[in-house]
């Protein structure tokens, strides 16, 4: 009698299980039809039903939450590095211009048109280093967004996830941040609702 309990169990947890993969496919029909209609003709039948399969134990709903806070732990200290280099930028602007004015200050009047053009050639030497460090700062805060970006392709991709994979193609990296949308707010809705009900 254990055997027949331990089929029927199986067997009732199979159903459970397309019942919600249905519940979450029929959820993923509806949420992609707020988007473009571009996008949705590139979201076939069996790229909705594999996302549904993959989403069906909730592991993927905390990869994609753990990417989220990764992503924006990193963005708030790209974020602060910039800042950091701007004060510093700032600061060195003051501190030349008081230099500066001191200088003026304690020349004699015939001088002063030789050094006013020795501080210009200063000060443009100087904003030239600044412009050069930010584009360096700004490249490298490129850099490492795309880094971000490719890691949690290759996570989701690992993960089992529908249409993720490493690309730096535009087009499919705005269908991922579609899916990726989709995810989310199905989350949203598990949350609210409960996990049983979408």
């Amino acid at each position: 009698m254990e055997r027949y309990t331990g089929v029927l169990e199986e067997a009732t947890d199979g159903a459970r299980q397309q019942e919600r993969h249905y519940q979450l496919l029929s959820a993923l029909q509806s949420l992609v039809k707020e988007l473009p209609s571009s996008f949705q003709q590139r979201l076939s039948y069996t790229t909705l039903s594999d996302l549904a399969l993959a989403l069906l134990d909730g592991t993927v709903f905390e990869i994609v939450q753990g990417l989220l806070e990764i992503q924006h732990l990193t963005e708030k200290s790209l974020y602060n590095q910039r800042l950091r280099l701007q004060n510093e930028h700032r600061v060195l602007r003051q501190a030349l211009r008081q230099k500066h004015e001191e200088a003026q200050q304690a020349c004699r009047p015939h001088n002063l048109p030789v050094l006013q053009a020795a501080q210009q050639r200063e000060l443009e030497a100087v904003e030239q280093r600044i412009r050069e460090e930010q584009r360096t700062m700004d490249e490298k805060i490129v850099l490492e967004l795309d880094r971000k970006v490719a890691d949690q392709q290759s996570t989701l991709e690992k993960a089992g996830v529908a249409g993720f994979y490493v690309t730096s193609n535009p087009q499919e990296l705005t269908l991922q941040m579609n899916l990726l949308e989709l995810i989310r707010k199905l989350q949203q809705r598990g949350c609210q609702a409960g996990k049983a009900a979408l």
